[in-house]
C-alpha cells in the first residue's frame, strides 16, 4: 500500500507560478513511476507529467516549457514547478503513483484567475 498527500494548490493570477509537492509513504520502495494529472470540471483527467525512478520525465504538450516534474527519491516526494500559469490551468492536480498498482491522491486545487 502506498500513501500519497499532495500539498501547494491555491489561487494565483496568470503569468504566477506555484509549485506542487507530493509526500509518498509506505511501501515506497515500490514505486516506479510517479506522475501529475489534472481534472478540470466537464474535463477527462488528463497527465501533465510523469517521472520514472530513473529520471526519465514526459509532459503533456500543453504544459511543455512551463511546467516542470522533479523527484526526491531519499524524501519519496515528487514535485510540480508551474510557471506562466493560464487560466487554462485551473484544475484539481492529482498526484499519481504505479507499484504494479495504481495509487491517486487526494487531489489539490490549482486556480488561476486572468
Amino acid at each position: 500500500q502506498v500513501q500519497l498527500v499532495e500539498s501547494g494548490g491555491g489561487l494565483v493570477q496568470a503569468g504566477g507560478s506555484l509549485r506542487l509537492s507530493c509526500a509518498a509513504s509506505g511501501d515506497t520502495f515500490s514505486i516506479s513511476t510517479m506522475a501529475w494529472y489534472r481534472q478540470a470540471p466537464g474535463k477527462q483527467r488528463e497527465q501533465v507529467a510523469s517521472t520514472t525512478r530513473g529520471g526519465s520525465t514526459n509532459y503533456a504538450y500543453s504544459v511543455k516549457g512551463r511546467f516542470s516534474i522533479s523527484r526526491d527519491n531519499a524524501k519519496n516526494t515528487v514535485y510540480l514547478q508551474m510557471n506562466s500559469l493560464k487560466p487554462e490551468d485551473t484544475a484539481v492536480y492529482l498526484c499519481y503513483a504505479w507499484t504494479g498498482s495504481n495509487y491517486w491522491g487526494q487531489g489539490t486545487q490549482v486556480t488561476v484567475s486572468s
